[in-house]
Formats: structure tokens, C-alpha cells, sequence
């Protein structure tokens, strides 16, 4: 791992919880919080359901607050550092003894706390509320595909078709039956094999029309280019299959072999997420997707999501560092 202060906060010792590279990937961290420490939040915030968060913004931000004194103040730095890391970027995150689906509502409390250390968590118009819940079952109909089991979800950013600023996507899942296959998976932009050719082409910075369909609630298109710059002059991405509307054979052509590209890439990470756990990673350089399923009359999965902006605009120090 080349980042320094990245490296610094994963061979650190920290109150409540642990930090190590994945075995998948150094660029995805493993962070896991005892099961005291989720206890002892889950008590702390006993008097709010989460009707209460879904009504007041600001105690979303006062139960990150809790969960960050209950680990000694290191817990919000760490997360803002990793999440803009260009070398990381990525946690997958477990709450000790948070893993039934009669605790969803504490899980989503859980991953609601985490979120609103670093930043703030989008209006979802498919859900009318800062998060979404969404079931995958063995049959569906919808129009999108979200919740078609047997099928992969190609690898996109979140956030192509609103205007909203989205530097983030958190992924928790609540529960799981009768599954097989399924598992999430993950590219990061600077391991993909074409970023080079495609950040390249001169169709990287053409501005597209992205439409969302009826199932996200929105009915405004929105029009930017698939690739973009950050402040550090590297690329990054905001891109989807199923939304972009090419207006032309060149456009879609492209796009077509853009898609391709990206599905056939080695350097795809298939990463199993145990029920109660979630993925946290930055939007712009990391595209996520999902495995398909193995057919089965009672195959249920439901996750939930949560997507926004940072709230911090540079990195703080790790307060256990000199």
C-alpha cells in the first residue's frame, strides 16, 4: 500500500474496532467493530427509531457522534482519509452481533452513523427517504436490474442520472436466504486493464443524456461525459449501462465496447458480504456490480443503500499519530 497515512491507520490499534487489508485486495480495507462497541451504541441511541433519524437530519449526525466517542475519536478520521484515498477507497464493514433481520432497523441506525462522519446521505427518490430498502427475490418484474437475481449487474457508478453530488455508495445487507452466487463485485479504476485507451479516446469527455426509468422516480435527464478529472488530475468515472442514451451509431458503439471492456476485465474482485455487513467506497474510482444467483424457489436477499457527498474537503490526521 503506497499511502502513507493510509498505512498508519491500518497497523494502528484502535478502541472498539479493528482495521487490516482484505485478503482480496490490499485496496480494500476490513473494518470491524467489537461486539461491546456495538452494543454499547446500540443502547446509546436507544431512544430514536429511525423514524426519528428519517424526520431529523441532525441526529443522524449526533449518532455518528456516539459511535465516534465510543471509539475514542479515531473513527471519523479514519474514514475520511481511507474514502479519498486514491490507493484505497474501500471498506467492507462489520458490526459484531448485527447480522439477524429482526435488527435491520438497528443496522441501518448502525450504518447511518458511519456515513454521517464523513458526509451526508442523499434524498432517494426510489425510497422517499435518505436511504432505500429493496428486496431480491427469484422472480421479478421490474425495470431495472437491481432485482433480477439471475442475472449480473453490470459494474456502474451510483448517481448518473440526478443532479446530486454523489461521492459515495454504502451497501449494507439485512438478510439472505436460500442464496447462492450473488457476491458484489468491485473494480477499482486504476487496476482496470483499459482505463488508458478508453480515459484516452475523445469520446471519454462527449456529453451524454443519462434517463433513469420509472422505478427510480425521476423523470429529468441529466447530460455529462462518462469520464472526468478529479483535483489530482486522475480519472474518474460516472457511468451505468442501463442509463446512458446514446444519441448516435459513434456514441454507441463506443459504449458498447466501454461495457465489454469493463465485464471482461481480470481485475474484478468478487467480494462475499455476510449478512449484517456492509461495503463503503468512494463512487468515483471504484465501480461496484453484482454476481449473479442460483435459482431457487426461495432465494430472498434484502439490502439496503445509502449514497451522498463528503462533508470534508481534505484529509484529517489520525489522532492516535503523534
Amino acid at each position: 500500500m503506497s499511502n502513507v497515512a493510509t498505512a498508519d491507520f491500518v497497523n494502528h490499534k484502535y478502541q472498539g474496532f479493528s482495521l487490516a487489508p482484505a485478503a482480496l485486495s490490499e485496496r480494500l480495507l476490513e473494518l470491524r467493530f467489537d461486539a461491546q462497541t456495538v452494543s454499547a451504541f446500540l443502547a446509546a441511541t436507544a431512544e430514536w427509531p429511525i423514524q426519528a433519524l428519517e424526520y431529523k437530519s441532525f441526529l443522524r449526525f449526533r449518532v455518528g457522534q456516539i459511535l465516534n466517542d465510543l471509539c475514542g475519536q479515531a473513527l471519523q478520521p479514519l474514514l475520511i482519509n481511507t474514502l479519498v484515498d486514491r490507493d484505497t477507497g474501500a471498506l467492507l464493514i462489520t458490526p459484531e452481533g448485527l447480522d439477524k433481520v429482526e435488527q435491520a432497523e438497528d443496522m441501518v441506525k448502525f450504518t447511518t452513523a458511519v456515513a454521517h462522519l464523513f458526509g451526508r446521505s442523499n434524498y432517494d427518490a426510489m425510497s422517499g427517504q435518505y436511504y432505500a430498502r429493496f428486496v431480491v427475490q427469484n422472480q421479478d418484474n421490474s425495470d431495472s436490474y437491481l432485482r433480477q437475481a439471475h442475472r449480473v449487474m453490470e459494474l456502474h457508478n451510483d448517481g448518473t442520472f440526478v443532479e446530486q453530488d454523489t461521492d459515495y455508495v454504502l451497501m449494507l445487507k439485512i438478510d439472505e436466504q436460500n442464496m447462492e452466487g450473488g457476491n458484489s463485485l468491485l473494480l477499482h479504476l486504476d487496476d482496470w486493464e483499459h482505463l488508458a485507451r478508453f480515459y484516452a479516446d475523445p469520446m471519454a469527455r462527449r456529453v451524454m443524456r443519462w434517463a433513469a426509468p420509472p422505478s427510480k422516480n425521476t423523470t429529468k435527464d441529466v447530460y455529462h461525459a462518462v469520464f472526468d478529472t478529479d483535483r489530482g488530475g486522475q480519472p474518474i468515472m460516472a457511468y451505468i449501462d442501463q442509463f446512458v442514451q446514446p444519441k448516435n451509431y459513434e456514441e454507441g458503439v463506443w459504449l458498447a465496447d466501454l461495457s465489454e471492456a469493463l465485464e471482461t476485465s481480470t481485475r474484478k474482485l468478487s467480494v462475499p458480504v455476510p449478512t449484517g455487513s456492509f461495503l463503503l467506497i468512494n463512487n468515483h474510482f471504484w465501480l461496484h456490480g453484482r454476481d449473479k444467483f442460483i435459482a431457487h424457489e426461495g432465494l430472498r436477499r434484502e439490502l439496503m443503500r445509502q449514497r451522498g457527498y463528503f462533508t470534508h474537503a481534505k484529509t484529517l490526521k489520525n489522532p492516535n499519530q503523534g
